[in-house]
């Protein structure tokens, strides 16, 4: 299951009774907003505890259409690359450190 904004909006709420959700949200829009302009500028954004994220440029290809067999050309294009941290590693697979 994936989780999406409102939700963490909620679970944020749980955590922190005090304040109010308009703040909890303002937050994380401006949290996010922050993690997209640094990957736009093709700087890496480093979450302690839980993985790094960094832009890649994809260079372009000639592919082929599985369907139809028939060659493509794919431009060249931005992607992210997300490696998570070695405490988040040993969380998830019940290691001890």
């Amino acid at each position: 299951m994936a989780i999406v904004k409102s939700e963490l909006i909620k679970e944020l709420k749980k955590s922190f009774p005090n304040f109010l959700i308009q703040d909890l949200n303002k937050v994380t829009e401006i949290i996010l907003k922050e993690i997209k302009d640094t990957l736009r500028r093709n700087e890496g954004v480093e979450l302690r505890n839980f993985g790094t994220f960094r832009s890649n440029i994809q260079k372009a290809s000639i592919r082929r259409n599985p369907k139809t067999g028939q060659k493509v050309s794919v431009p060249q294009k931005k992607t992210i690359k997300w490696k998570m941290s070695k405490d988040l590693f040993k969380k998830l697979n019940n290691e001890k450190e």
